[in-house]
């Protein structure tokens, strides 16, 4: 008798351990492939659509070298990164769910909260890009019809605040999706839509330069003329920076990320295996976009090379082009948003643990329904919907985005928690030019920052609010 009551417990504990991860929760599942969809659908956003104009602004030789920096700084921080999931072992240790987490474990509590700042402010204006980008992107489906029945002199001029209403009504039902966790499909289908997209662009600026020869383009981007003085290339130039920063903008979501992976192998050896191929394969593409969209449009590349005049023919290839991105943003919204709702419905429920409202789950329809929740997702769709209209400024907007984002989260916290967890010895040669690599990157973050602030003050300047106009 006792020898089966033994029995029954030890398979007990094997069921649990079957299911169950070492913290309790559910086992994870994910892999380095799921994990590089995650960061492909994260990493190649609305940024990709504007480098073509960081080119003309940047000229030849600097474009190609900004990305080629940008890629390797990105990669390298987030190597870094991945062995702060676990503190303070990277294999062993104590897991650290979000990237906030990971900061209040290696840095403490007021560099924690410093984070939270930046990191959910981020999220927050990125969505909204998203929301722009995307009521952009449906606007000119409509208008690639419009001009191949009337004409390329058509006017065919669509108001944006209805697109981006529809796009605000399919995200509040997105948004009820638990948790990060069960957004592995979305992140799939985005970043098939991500490829498809980038290739479809890769392709029009192919067959226009095939069609039309190469546009005007030289070594340094824009001359200064008359009529474009010094000043506002060294503006424009800036901006540009910052567009650059934002199309590699993703650590403030990797330890997410991270978290979705089954821990065999080690969690930090799959995530490095997934960052380097989807920090890879988007530079790639970036690389791609940016020189051939350049080389197609010269000097007049449009803000957002898809929805650029040029590519109206086939409007049929333009339209397919535009649904892959309103597709992958669909995705990529939620890829961003899931961790800052996360955040609010932990704070919630700790402070409310006796509310049902708060904590409690109710089914309906068979679907698993909290009111907290759909409360709180839904009024955050329809207040960045709001903002969206009233400042729908895509590249200002992107570059200004990119700027706080780019140092604080990819460069200063990475590096700063990986010198803590390494142990790194204060004035080593290793922990001298770690400072000196995020000095760097924080004068660029500046001054990309002081362009695109410049630039969207110019454009509100001009700018009636809920009038955005493709």
């Amino acid at each position: 008798m006792q020898n089966g009551l033994s029995l029954s417990v030890a398979e007990s504990g094997y069921l649990a351990s079957e299911k169950f991860d070492d913290d309790g929760r559910i086992k994870r599942t994910g892999t380095w492939k799921s994990a590089t969809a995650h960061i492909i659908t994260a990493v190649i956003g609305s940024g990709v659509l504007s480098l073509a104009w960081c080119f003309a602004q940047l000229g030849w030789i600097a474009g190609s070298i900004t990305l080629a920096l940008f890629s390797v700084i990105t990669m390298f921080n987030s190597i870094l990164l991945t062995d702060c999931y676990r503190s303070p072992d990277p294999v062993t240790g104590k897991r650290n769910y979000t990237y906030m987490d990971a900061v209040k474990s290696n840095l403490g509590a007021l560099q924690y909260k410093l984070c939270g700042i930046a990191q959910y402010g981020v999220l927050a204006g990125i969505t909204i890009g998203y929301t722009t980008t995307t009521a952009i992107s449906m606007a000119a489906i409509k208008r690639s019809n419009c001009f191949h029945q009337n004409g390329h002199k058509a006017g065919c001029h669509v108001k944006n605040n209805m697109f981006m209403v529809i796009f605000a009504i399919i995200q509040i039902v997105l948004s009820q999706v638990p948790n990060f966790h069960k957004l592995s499909p979305i992140s799939v289908v985005a970043a098939i839509m991500s490829f498809s997209y980038s290739l479809i662009g890769i392709g029009l600026s192919i067959a226009k330069i095939s069609g039309e020869g190469m546009g005007k383009t030289s070594m340094t981007g824009i001359p200064v003329e008359p009529n474009f003085s010094g000043m506002e290339k060294m503006w424009r130039t800036f901006s540009a920076l910052g567009d650059v920063a934002f199309a590699y903008s993703f650590c403030f979501v990797l330890i997410e990320i991270q978290d979705t992976l089954k821990s065999s192998p080690p969690e930090n050896k799959q995530m490095k295996k997934a960052t380097i191929a989807g920090i890879s394969a988007s530079t790639v593409f970036y690389m791609l976009c940016g020189v051939l969209g350049y080389a197609a449009f010269g000097n007049d590349a449009p803000g957002n090379f898809l929805t650029g005049f040029g590519f109206y023919d086939p409007f049929w290839l333009v339209d397919i082009g535009n649904i892959c991105i309103v597709i992958h943003l669909l995705g990529a919204y939620q890829v961003l948003a899931q961790p800052l709702f996360g955040f609010v419905e932990t704070c919630s429920k700790r402070k409310w643990p006796q509310n049902k409202l708060v904590t409690e789950d109710f089914i309906l329809c068979g679907y698993s329904i909290n009111m907290f929740r759909l409360a709180w997702r839904t009024s955050y769709v329809i207040v960045t919907t709001i903002i969206a209209m009233i400042f729908p400024f895509f590249n200002d907007f992107v570059g200004l985005l990119g700027a706080c984002t780019f140092w604080p989260l990819s460069v200063y916290f990475p590096i700063e928690m990986y010198i803590s967890q390494a142990k790194i010895r204060k004035y080593s040669f290793t922990w001298i030019w770690m400072q000196i690599l995020s000095l760097a990157c924080l004068i660029v973050s500046l001054v990309a920052a002081i362009g695109s602030t410049r630039g969207l003050i110019t454009s509100v300047e001009s700018f009636q609010p809920f009038q955005s106009e493709s």
